[in-house]
């Protein structure tokens, strides 16, 4: 078997083949040898050939459209592992890519952008800082398995201090939503003061992310960690605010002066479309990929980076709805609208929404939770 010749012929290329030397790579790519180096010690981009004897690195001219692809998406910030991922895809769908990564980041910058808020505000008065309960909430929830579904994966709860809804997925998507509300409970038991919401809502998050793991890792059989999870919305009420942890694409709705508001931010692949210009609303709803997640709370641990935390002032005369997408996928927004402002109370809400959700084909399992904010 004759030996193949990888010498370098003095102008940056192995004789014999259309490969050249990481030098000439270089000049090529517009990038640095270091930088190439360093490309390939993290298993973005090898070269195409390593010399046995001496090590030299030699690569195809095609891999310079690449290693400049590497280059910018790690200026933006993306994580190699996603950029491996992103670089081994077709152009269409490395751009799908590349936008629902970016959509994150611009969720995840807002999101903290209202935490600072928060802090801000939190910490320029003593007073603030120590603030005790003056609302108190009505509440119900249901859920229902829906025309469909051979078996419910969606859980809901609604208590003096929680509200929460959870969508499974996967072979263990109902021990995943279960215990994943189930975490959250203990952090509801009492009024939590304003000050120490943020901190608790975190603990709380990271709490749920475990069970769910540990719920998942308990379902046995061929149970694939990373694909059973489940999604989570859910709200903790401190009597004057409330805090807010959210994750994929369950909805909380604020219904206030007659106007309903969204006030969850969908972590799905259409969403990062719509929220670029890609895709209006209609289309979104059609979607082929719409089920994509991007963010949840997954059997191997969290699907992007973990949940949204928020924390909100609440008025009395607001009506809250938490939500799966069995609800919010089929029924428009001014249908909601319309039975959360008719309804003569929290109970009514929630029976009247699920019937909604029957009435349109009810393809999915369907949650749903009702709140009502009233003076103490």
């Amino acid at each position: 078997m004759r030996r193949r010749e990888v010498t370098d012929d003095g102008q940056g290329r192995c004789p014999g083949a259309e490969l050249v030397t990481i030098g000439a790579f270089a000049r090529l790519s517009r990038l640095s040898a270091k930088a190439l180096r360093r490309y390939d010690e993290l298993g973005l981009l090898r070269p195409a050939l390593v010399d046995p004897v001496n090590g030299y690195r030699y690569y195809d001219p095609a891999q310079a459209r690449t290693a400049r692809l590497v280059a910018w998406l790690r200026r933006i910030g993306m994580p190699l592992a996603r950029i491996t991922e992103v670089i081994a895809l077709e152009d269409g769908a490395a751009a799908a890519a590349i936008r629902g990564y970016w959509a994150q980041v611009e969720a995840e910058t807002a999101a903290r952008r209202a935490l600072a808020a928060f802090l801000i505000d939190q910490l320029s008065t003593e007073e603030a800082m120590t603030q005790v309960g003056t609302l108190g909430i009505r509440y119900a929830a249901g859920t229902d398995i829906g025309a469909v579904r051979e078996t419910n994966q969606d859980a809901a709860y609604a208590g003096a201090r929680l509200l929460a809804v959870a969508d499974g997925f996967g072979a263990g998507g109902a021990g995943a939503s279960a215990a994943a509300i189930e975490a959250l409970k203990p952090f509801a038991l009492g009024a939590v003061p304003a000050g120490e919401l943020l901190n608790g809502l975190h603990d709380a998050a990271e709490r749920a992310g475990r069970a769910v793991r540990d719920a998942v890792a308990g379902s046995g059989g061929d149970v694939e960690p990373q694909e059973s999870g489940t999604t989570l919305t859910a709200m903790v009420w401190t009597g004057s605010q409330l805090g807010l942890v959210h994750i994929g694409d369950s909805r909380a709705y604020l219904l206030r002066d007659g106007e309903l508001f969204r006030i969850t931010h969908d972590h799905s692949l259409v969403q990062s479309m719509v929220d670029d210009g890609a895709l209006t609303e209609e289309e979104a709803a059609s979607h082929p990929q719409r089920a994509m997640l991007l963010k949840v709370l997954a059997g191997g641990g969290p699907q992007g980076s973990g949940p949204d935390l928020e924390v909100r002032d609440a008025r009395p005369g607001d009506r809250y709805l938490l939500c799966s997408d069995g609800l919010s996928a089929v029924v428009e927004a001014g249908a909601l609208a319309r039975v959360l402002a008719g309804a003569d109370g929290p109970g009514t809400a929630v029976r009247e929404l699920v019937a909604l959700a029957g009435a349109a084909g009810a393809p999915d399992n369907v949650a749903c939770a009702v709140a009502d904010v009233v003076a103490l």
